[in-house]
């Protein structure tokens, strides 16, 4: 039995993937790249991360990107991402989560584990570590490397000091944590620190040790300290195990396939509930819900779902219902009986935001209720309601939704339109422009010429027969669109005029055609 020193931490295990965003990028997304290939990951200007490929045309670390695509001009360049990170991370820690509970996630591509209980299991420290780098690998990820040592910070030198990928497994044996530390360099403990310690001729961690704590501490206080223990293998933190995230999805297989409507929202009542009841659990709400459907033959339906509050259990099987009801008029539509249902919250808030409100909520609530109850006896586009889309032209920016949808060109309507009409719109718009002629004092109808420029004074505006003399205008604005396409080309004036009975009016001459695309009330 081997005797510990005193203050030893306990024995640590820690799992590392090397070059981790890089890994990330060639399995996250619907076009990954190929990991064969020169890549570099950049964040603010510097390199974080570089493929094999790429280190072998001499890309480096902290590299300005300048000087990286001046070594390799090939180089693919990825900007860092550490959402996309996290997300290529998960399934891994699910792999191991099925071997060994109890991780630890330090950074995407490192996690820790308590090395006792795994060695104990499986048979030995060695055993545990090949077991871990066997689930890895069986991801496809062909680099991985596993140190075990006392405390965090000794294994994970452990395991990024690992050189070949036929040996991933490191093990420093117990007491021999600090022996194992001393040659490394010092940036190992504090890059920030690294360059002020090479300055006082230190340059390794065994020399930091050996500057003794209180040096450390009367230098840089706390941080000091912390210096002392991590170059002595006395790693103080312990591995604090992540809480798994609920499952708050539910799935529904037909064997054999079903492929009635009703018979699907059926079956789909009590899995309904359980997955209202599980976010209520959790004091969330589902606002976005996520249903894919899989057909018999493989073939998948998904798609996104709103709501203007939040979804309780029948509304998630109307949900479902409309789909299938829709699937002639989908992209993604299902050839054969469905075989899966899964639902899954998109989009989740406080349950609190959504309590009923004691003063204030009764009309809206009233008719969020009426225009649902509508929707579902109807369908999912038996209720419209209107709203703002982006477009140039007033007649494009006309909308009409389903209740509780957010169309994505609707999103448009917020960016900048080149062209646009700004503020105040006009209370009337026509969605055929109204024929209409704008006239000189001669009586010639007025043009705008290829500089645009009126060619006259417009004086009387002709309108179902009726002149009206014009007391004032604005313009012309150019709204020049596809000048690239012959076929959709579209060049046209706009012009804000107001007649002799106080009516405001926007009107278009398009090719010395003029109509009223709005009115101002």
């Amino acid at each position: 039995m081997t005797v510990l020193p005193a203050g030893t931490p306990p024995r640590s295990l820690v799992v590392w993937v090397p070059d981790w965003p890089i890994v990330a990028t060639t399995r996250d997304g619907d076009d990954p790249l190929d990991a064969a290939e020169p890549i570099a990951v950049f964040e603010k200007g510097a390199v974080v991360a570089c493929s094999a490929a790429a280190r072998a045309a001499g890309v480096r670390r902290r590299m300005r990107r300048r000087d990286a695509q001046a070594r390799c001009p090939q180089l693919a360049v990825v900007d860092a991402d550490a959402v996309r990170d996290h997300r290529a991370f998960a399934p891994l820690i699910a792999a191991i989560e099925e071997v060994a509970p109890n991780v630890q996630v330090m950074q995407p591509g490192l996690c820790a584990l308590r090395a006792r209980g795994p060695a104990r299991y499986f048979g030995g420290e060695a055993a545990a570590a090949t077991v871990l780098a066997g689930a890895i690998a069986a991801l496809g990820i062909d680099d991985v490397r596993v140190g075990i040592a006392d405390g965090t910070f000794t294994a994970e030198q452990a395991a990024r000091s690992g050189t070949r990928r036929e040996d991933p497994v490191r093990i420093v044996p117990a007491g021999t944590a600090a022996d194992f530390l001393a040659p490394l360099p010092v940036v190992v403990l504090d890059e920030e620190l690294a360059s002020l310690f090479g300055r006082l001729g230190v340059q390794t961690v065994g020399e930091v040790a050996a500057l003794g704590a209180d040096r450390l501490v009367e230098r840089f206080g706390t941080r000091g300290q912390w210096l002392y223990a991590l170059s002595s293998g006395r790693d103080p933190r312990p591995v604090t195990a992540r809480t798994p995230p609920p499952e708050l999805h539910r799935e529904v297989a037909f064997e054999p396939p079903v492929e009635t409507a009703d018979q699907i929202a059926f079956a789909l009542r009590v899995p309904a509930a359980e997955f209202v009841s599980r976010l209520g659990a959790q004091g969330l709400v589902c606002t976005e819900l996520r249903v894919v459907l899989t057909g018999d033959r493989g073939e998948r339906s998904e798609r996104v779902w709103l709501h203007p509050g939040a979804f309780d259990e029948a509304a998630v099987v109307d949900r479902v219902r409309w789909q299938l009801a829709e699937q002639n008029h989908l992209p993604g539509q299902l050839r054969s009986a469905v075989g899966r249902v899964r639902i899954e919250p998109e989009a989740v808030d406080a349950a609190a935001h959504h309590t009923a409100r004691l003063f204030g909520s009764g009309p809206e609530e009233r008719v969020h209720r009426a225009l649902s109850r509508v929707q579902a006896m109807l369908g999912h586009q038996g209720v419209l309601t209107p709203a703002v889309g982006g477009g140039r032209w007033l007649s494009e920016r006309q909308r009409l939704v389903p209740w509780g949808d957010v169309a994505g060109d609707l999103q448009a309507g917020e960016r900048p339109w080149p062209g646009s009409l700004p503020d105040p719109l006009p209370s009337a718009v026509f969605a055929e422009g109204v024929p209409v002629a704008v006239l000189d004092d001669d009586g010639d109808m007025i043009a705008v010429d290829a500089r645009g420029e009126p060619t006259a004074m417009p004086t009387v505006i002709e309108l179902g027969g009726r002149r009206r003399g014009i007391r004032t205008w604005a313009g012309p604005w150019p709204v020049i669109e596809r000048e690239w396409d012959p076929a959709r080309a579209r060049r046209a004036h706009r012009f804000q005029m107001v007649d002799d009975a106080q009516g405001a009016w926007l009107l278009v001459c398009e090719e010395g055609v003029w109509q009223i695309e709005g009115r101002y009330d």
